[in-house]
């Protein structure tokens, strides 16, 4: 499992011009990536560290500052280059595996006492969001 982390003033995440998922305040935008071999320790140390990541302003954490996150699913965080122009989405794990265990990360965080906000699955989505910093990482299982 591999996540770009942001660190953002707000962001949010539409689907043909509505808004699904919002924060408003300081908090962590999440795109999120599943590979065919992740599973049930991968989605809880991933919602672990996503909550826990010392990331926001004086090295706090969503769960420590009470911070939103906003989590959007991201297949193309597994395309792989190394090969030449075109990406290959072989390590991508399909979205029968993908979409339940992005759901389980968030239904993680949320057991965790996070408050998240999502994207849809399988969507077309515009994402917005006011970086702060900017400050990115990239978290992996």
């Amino acid at each position: 499992m591999r996540a770009v982390v942001t660190r953002v003033h707000h962001a949010s995440v539409s689907v043909d011009g509505t808004v699904v998922g919002r924060i408003d305040e300081p908090g962590l935008l999440v795109l999120l990536g599943v590979t065919h071999t992740d599973g049930d320790q991968q989605i809880t140390a991933m919602a672990r560290k996503l909550h826990e990541v010392r990331a926001l302003r004086d090295e706090e954490s969503c769960a420590t500052a009470d911070a939103p996150l906003l989590v959007v699913s991201q297949f193309t965080l597994y395309g792989d280059t190394r090969k030449g122009r075109r990406p290959s989405w072989s390590s991508a794990a399909r979205p029968e595996q993908a979409e339940p265990a992005v759901d389980a990360v968030v239904d993680e965080l949320r057991r965790r006492g996070a408050r998240v906000e999502t994207g849809r699955f399988g969507a077309m989505m515009t994402v917005h969001s006011a970086n702060d910093g900017p400050f990115t990482l990239l978290v992996e299982t």
